[in-house]
């Protein structure tokens, strides 16, 4: 039953992939349409969509072939392939159109223009579907975890926490030897897992996560053989977290009837690295055009709500552990350094606090105006000018600061073969709410997992969370 269900979401999805792509040339037509009336000289231009058809194959055929209607992707993994596809079928309708001599009968305008509002309007409307479809359980398919422990706890987060994927978690199953509940996180729990292919064909199971750590390697290969031809798909889930996965790639060895996993060092590609700092460059150079004059009335607001400079200088561990001079606008009074020796002084809950996060949450040396400006994250607008000078980068690892260093010493080879980041990992997953381990942990993560697609993710999360202002002080 739950199989038809599906095949009925998979129908709507593509249908309603048509609707959005036939409003994104609707809204690109109307524009054109209005062009010559907003920009003097501008050529006016009588379309008809009638001559577009063959757009709408294109973009499915592409859609098609990356699986948009076959795979499950995760949030992020979505936007990327719906960007990919908008580049691609973008591309081959203009050479279409170049090839086949076509100006007299199409814009080019609008074929550039249905490409760039798809960029933004596409994921946004083809997510939201696909968010009501998982919601009223029409592309959602029943999964089963099998292990009751850390693991399948993690498994259950993990799949819980990506909704786009409609994993419908309907219960957990394990021996039973080390439980006595009936339920574990909330979901049902049921015994004997030698009898696992029952429950898959009662409950109509089409998804089975294997979270069993202390199987060996004999039981985990028997159990996966016996559920591959029974299931649409296997999960596991190994018992470790943090290693390297982006741009891991699974390498076969038929003959010996074996595989490895082939872990890359991104940022050794010379290709990659440049690539990296172009698109720090420019970005910093458009983003300095466009805040120019925001830094003044800034900086002359500082000047007048508080004594001292408007930009604060800071020695930073840069790349390859060098010190360099971090710009940022000054949030404190000018006397800051010795209100925190009275504050840990006076303050033993105020001391363990700033031993943990390097920070206070309450922190009476911070001016009115600073705590706008750091709540806003509008203090780092000024490190633009270190991504210019090539100290920092747009997206790395944390400035941190030389009295860190004992902190850093476990971490700092891997840390700091980059520059550090305006932004980063570690800003999007909890920002200050996170303990200074923990931001040791996720920018290590960041440097060996690095890819120019993760830069783009931290980028727009980035976003996100300075709009909610999440875990900001």
């Amino acid at each position: 039953m739950r199989s038809y269900r599906r095949r009925f979401g998979i129908i709507i999805l593509f249908i309603s992939d048509l609707v959005i792509l036939f409003l994104i040339a609707l809204l690109s037509v109307f524009i054109r349409s209005i062009m010559p009336s907003i920009i003097p000289g501008f050529p006016v231009l009588y379309i008809n969509l009638n001559y577009s058809w063959w757009f709408f194959p294109i973009w499915l055929s592409f859609l098609i072939y990356e699986g948009a209607y076959t795979r499950k992707f995760s949030f992020w993994e979505e936007i990327r392939m719906l960007w990919k596809v908008t580049l691609f079928s973008t591309l081959a309708i203009l050479t279409v159109f170049f090839v086949g001599k076509m100006s007299s009968e199409l814009s080019r305008a609008v074929i550039i223009l249905i490409g760039v509002l798809s960029i933004f309007m596409f994921p946004l409307l083809r997510i939201a579907v696909k968010r009501i479809l998982v919601k009223i359980g029409v592309i959602t398919s029943n999964t089963l975890i099998l292990g009751v422990n850390d693991t399948g706890k993690l498994a259950l987060k993990a799949l819980q926490k990506e909704k786009n994927l409609g994993y419908q978690i309907v219960g957990f199953i394990d021996n039973g030897v080390t439980i006595g509940e009936k339920f574990f996180e909330g979901i049902k729990v049921h015994t004997r897992l030698e009898r696992v292919e029952r429950y898959l064909k009662y409950c109509d199971i089409q998804n089975v996560v294997i979270a069993l750590p202390e199987f060996d390697k004999e039981q985990l290969t028997h159990l996966v053989n016996r559920l591959q031809h029974k299931v649409t798909s296997i999960l596991y889930f190994p018992d470790f977290s943090g290693m390297v996965v982006m741009g891991t790639e699974l390498r076969h060895f038929f003959q010996d009837q074996t595989f490895a996993l082939e872990i890359k060092n991104n940022l050794a590609q010379p290709l990659n690295y440049y690539t990296k700092r172009i698109f720090d460059y420019v970005f910093g150079l458009f983003f300095f055009i466009l805040l120019t004059i925001p830094i003044g009335i800034i900086s002359a607001l500082i000047r007048l709500t508080s004594k001292g400079p408007a930009i604060l200088k800071q020695e930073r561990i840069g790349k390859n552990s060098k010190l360099f001079i971090c710009y940022k606008f000054r949030t404190m009074y000018h006397d800051a350094d010795k209100r925190l020796e009275i504050i840990l002084a006076e303050d033993p809950a105020a001391k363990k606090e700033y031993e943990t996060y390097w920070k206070l949450k309450n922190d009476t040396r911070v001016t009115a105006f600073g705590m706008f400006l750091r709540k806003t994250s509008l203090d780092e607008i000024p490190q633009i000018f270190n991504i210019l000078k090539g100290e920092m980068s747009l997206v790395g690892p944390r400035p941190y600061i030389p009295r860190e260093w004992d902190w850093l010493k476990e971490y700092s080879e891997t840390i700091n073969c980059v520059q550090p980041g305006v932004t980063g990992l570690w800003q999007v997953s909890g920002r200050s709410d996170s303990s200074h381990e923990q931001r040791l942990t996720l920018d290590a993560w960041y440097v060996r997992n690095w890819n120019l697609w993760l830069d783009i993710v931290i980028i727009l999360k980035t976003i996100y969370v300075v709009l909610k202002k999440e875990g900001a002080r």
